[in-house]
């Protein structure tokens, strides 16, 4: 590793040929100094990253490319979205979509070694294929980037050059759960058994089922992410001693100074922590994840709205397969019956686009919870209907469910 300056780092930039890929830390470790150093070094360029947040280059000339849409990347027309199971994409990067340039934030160095801190996720793997192709891998070197341990955990010899910029990490805004939230928390805790291994994904109604879990005893994490609802749960004493996994984390400052050389905490490459197989060998493994909407048929849309991409596969479908091969594992689809901005309901006869996830154990919303796993089509809709529906478009529902063949009271 070589610590240059900012003008050396646009001067070596500058010197790529062709229209390079650039793979870049996302999520909330997102490289901005150095993202914007090769933004102004580059003409033309794509650019790689996982749930992009904030802003993000947006001019001709650059193209972005994603299997998980961010809102930093959402609508853009300059987009290519990659349809790709999260504990694929390392396969992405190493096949069809070889990386030129890796762009990663990291701790400071450590005997010999930097971490790659909140966000290990599928950067190991693309420092790899970039090595593999003679490609240039690029340190930001931020004094506040946690140290954490496991595959994070890099030789400086990994890295071409790096530069210093002390910032603060981004982080999430905080929102309340509302009551909605709340009470789908509550009930799917009511599914979680003694002794349980949780995932759980990203918005208010896993911060809930979280809030929910307080009082519990002997958990375990096992899952793509962390947020700050799992430093709760440690404060109250509800998880065991195993190693907290994940591959990122997405939360406040309390919960990064909470991960810096915490041996309690594992983060792992997405090809271990997304592993269907893995996964499954967690006894109780329980995969809590939201959707947009449902349907009769017990699918689940959680990558499109009104047809466009709005975030994509992520980690859902593999923890769904996973949870359910698990000894006593439950799959969870948890959403409101009622999408409040939209003003529609979330249960529908029948998807109209691609499913993102299916075959769950339960599905859950304010309601009530319909039981998936073991019934038949028809008794399936018909929970779905009766508990996990708005009261407003029940009537609807049936009528519909019938013409699609469910044989509904």
């Amino acid at each position: 590793m070589r610590i240059v300056s900012h003008s050396r780092l646009a001067t070596v930039l500058s010197g790529l040929p062709g229209v390079p890929r650039v793979v870049a830390g996302g999520n909330f470790a997102t490289p901005r100094r150095a993202l914007a150093i090769l933004d102004a070094a580059v003409p033309e360029y794509r650019l790689f990253m996982l749930n992009a947040q904030g802003e993000t280059p947006d001019r001709d000339g650059v193209t972005l490319e994603t299997p998980f849409v961010g809102p930093g990347m959402r609508g853009r027309p300059n987009l290519r979205y990659f349809p790709c199971r999260l504990s694929l994409v390392p396969h992405l990067l190493g096949g069809s979509l070889p990386p030129d340039v890796v762009v990663v934030q990291t701790s400071r160095p450590v005997g010999g070694t930097v971490s790659l801190g909140i966000e290990v996720n599928i950067l190991p793997a693309a420092i790899e294929a970039a090595r593999a192709r003679g490609g240039l891998v690029i340190a930001q070197i931020n004094p506040r980037m946690p140290y954490t341990y496991g595959d994070g955990v890099m030789a400086v010899e990994e890295f071409d050059h790096a530069i210093e910029a002390d910032e603060p990490l981004a982080v999430p805004v905080p929102r309340e759960p509302g009551e909605a939230s709340r009470e789908i928390g509550e009930r799917v805790a009511r599914l979680v058994p003694e002794r349980a291994t949780l995932q759980l994904g990203i918005g208010a109604v896993p911060d809930a089922v979280l809030a929910s879990l307080r009082e519990r005893r002997g958990l375990a994490i096992w899952s793509e992410m962390f947020s700050d609802g799992v430093l709760a749960l440690e404060k109250a004493g509800a998880l065991d001693a195993t190693p907290i996994t994940a591959s990122f984390a997405f939360g406040g400052e309390e919960l990064y100074d909470w991960a810096d050389r915490n041996e309690r905490i594992r983060m792992l490459r997405t090809e271990k922590t997304n592993d269907p197989g893995l996964i499954a060998r967690r006894p109780r493994l329980v995969s809590v994840n939201s959707a947009l909407q449902v349907d009769l048929f017990a699918q689940a849309n959680a990558s499109r709205v009104k047809g466009a991409i709005y975030s994509g596969f992520g980690g859902q479908t593999d923890f769904v397969v996973g949870a359910l091969h698990s000894p006593g594992g439950r799959a969870i689809i948890a959403l409101p019956s009622w999408h409040p901005r939209a003003d529609v309901s979330t249960v529908i006869p029948r998807l109209a686009g691609p499913v993102t996830s299916f075959q769950h154990s339960f599905i859950v919303s304010e309601q009530g919870t319909a039981a998936v796993w073991g019934h038949d089509a028809s008794a399936q809709a018909q929970q779905i209907v009766d508990r996990v529906a708005h009261p407003s478009v029940r009537g609807e529902l049936r009528e519909e469910g019938r013409r699609l063949g469910f044989a509904l009271r």
